[in-house]
């Protein structure tokens, strides 16, 4: 049992020391990238935000009405419901936005750069590029880890305002809230610290989960079994991961 202890903390140490390096390749790579074919990020922050927004829009409306009505119950209990827009706002900027964010992102962006990274090693395209005297991670790695990482944190924006435009129709429109008191009590309470610590989770994340998606991808087995296997580890590691670090983030803030 010791041995196989041992040996599953060497592949892990491993593959951490593999997945650093890699990602020190794409920072590396990064500004040459973004300078001189901005075309191809830009390409990827459509396919990666803007193709997403649909669902993050839905999720974040339903999400900051489902806090309208739990900020209500249990507000209520203490007279005052008045502070609903606080207990949105608190919520859906420092944690709620930014986690959500970042699992749907993983679930809907992260699985397509990973599977489709993934179908051109199956296909020998990026063996190919190689012949070509093109480096596949500059052609394509790169490009897609920025479209990810520069979408993610618009994406959490977007979740974030949706959710209180979706708390302020439930507690003021349905409940009885009072508007001025609602908008109000989230100008009164929230500090830029609070948008702050939002926006450095979202940045976090999205460099997480587009560092994953696109390391599974470029890792894959070149088989359907091996691309299918892959796309699936990019999700579980990326919802992990990103749970551990805002475990972490939070309490580096508090």
């Amino acid at each position: 049992m010791l041995r196989d202890l041992w040996y599953a903390l060497d592949d892990f140490l491993r593959t951490l020391g593999q997945l650093l390096i890699f990602f020190l390749r794409l920072v590396a790579n990064s500004p040459s990238i973004l300078f001189r074919r901005a075309g191809l990020v830009v390409k990827q922050v459509y396919n990666a935000g803007a193709l997403s927004l649909v669902i993050i829009m839905v999720s974040g409306f339903f999400v900051g009405g489902v806090l309208g009505l739990q900020g209500f119950s249990i507000l209520s209990k203490f007279n005052a419901e008045d502070s609903i827009g606080t207990f949105a706002a608190f919520s859906l900027l420092k944690e709620l936005g930014p986690v959500v964010t970042a699992l749907l992102f993983a679930g809907r962006a992260g699985t397509a750069l990973a599977s489709e990274i993934g179908l051109m090693k199956a296909t020998d395209q990026l063996s190919a590029m190689e012949m070509m005297a093109t480096n596949p991670l500059r052609r394509v790695l790169v490009p897609r880890f920025l479209g990810g990482v520069i979408s993610m944190p618009m994406l959490a924006a977007v979740f974030s305002v949706i959710g209180l435009f979706g708390a302020h129709l439930v507690g003021v429109n349905l409940l009885g809230v009072d508007q001025g008191a609602f908008w109000q009590q989230i100008q009164t309470t929230l500090e830029l610290k609070d948008v702050y610590e939002g926006i450095f989770k979202s940045v976090v994340f999205g460099v997480v989960a587009s560092l994953l998606a696109v390391w599974e991808g470029y890792n894959a087995v070149p088989t359907a079994e091996g691309v299918s296997r892959a796309t699936t580890r990019s999700v579980v590691n990326s919802a992990i991961a990103v749970l551990i670090l805002d475990f972490i983030i939070t309490a580096r803030f508090i």
